[in-house]
């Protein structure tokens, strides 16, 4: 089983993509929902999150205000760095159980739906592909503030708290462009689908073929 990473910017179109692909019976892991998850009231990130922000970040049912919390982080990079530091490995450890789960089920490849996977940086050495969403500048702009109901300063702000999608395409395998209308960002999806698939394909080929030439290799071994 291999893994794929899965990422783009704030409001470049992700979740379209994920979309389709669950729709094509993909087997996806999503980074937010577990995030959501990892700081429910009573578990570990939960309360040291409470601890190093206060009780000011939280609801009147005592969960988290998530919107209360974004404003501090995407202003404030090194209380951002804090909360990465808390939430992160708490996800990472739920992300390998869900892998497992997969690889019980007999998935041959797994995406993993990681927003700061290439501010990240390390997650990308155990990906066998890296994709990218993308979408221009302005649109990205534009659908941030339609999408949150934010002025142009806030929204410029979220984004230049992730790299920049231009900097992220140096990054990726595979790159699909969502500047334009949703039928073409679906044509992309399959293709990345269809690629994904092909690398299946001689799989066990491949498989024997290392057992034979480790076979080998131990016999020419034992011989010397």
């Amino acid at each position: 089983m291999f893994l794929v990473g899965l990422s783009g910017g704030i409001a470049s179109g992700k979740s379209t993509v994920v979309a389709v692909l669950q729709e094509l019976g993909c087997a996806v892991i999503d980074a937010d929902v577990i995030a959501r998850q990892v700081v429910q009231p009573h578990l570990k990130a939960y309360q040291q999150i409470v601890h190093h922000f206060g009780t000011e970040i939280l609801l009147e049912n005592g969960e988290i205000n998530r919107e209360a919390l974004g404003s501090i982080i995407f202003s404030q990079p090194e209380k951002r760095q804090l909360l990465n530091s808390i939430t992160h490995p708490q996800i990472q450890k739920e992300m390998l159980k869900q892998i497992l789960k997969y690889f019980v089920l007999g998935y041959r490849y797994v995406i993993l739906d990681i927003p700061l996977l290439f501010e990240t940086n390390r997650l990308t050495k155990l990906m066998k592909y890296t994709v990218l969403v993308y979408c221009s500048p302005g649109a990205q702009l534009s659908r941030l503030m339609l999408r949150n109901g934010l002025s142009q300063a806030e929204a410029e702000a979220r984004i230049h708290s992730q790299l920049p999608l231009e900097e992220k395409c140096r990054f990726a395998t595979h790159i699909i462009d969502n500047s334009g209308d949703p039928e073409s960002t679906r044509r992309q999806v399959l293709r990345l689908h269809r690629h994904l698939e092909d690398s299946l394909h001689f799989l066990w080929l491949r498989l024997a073929v290392g057992t034979v030439l480790a076979g080998v290799g131990g016999l020419g071994y034992l011989l010397l």
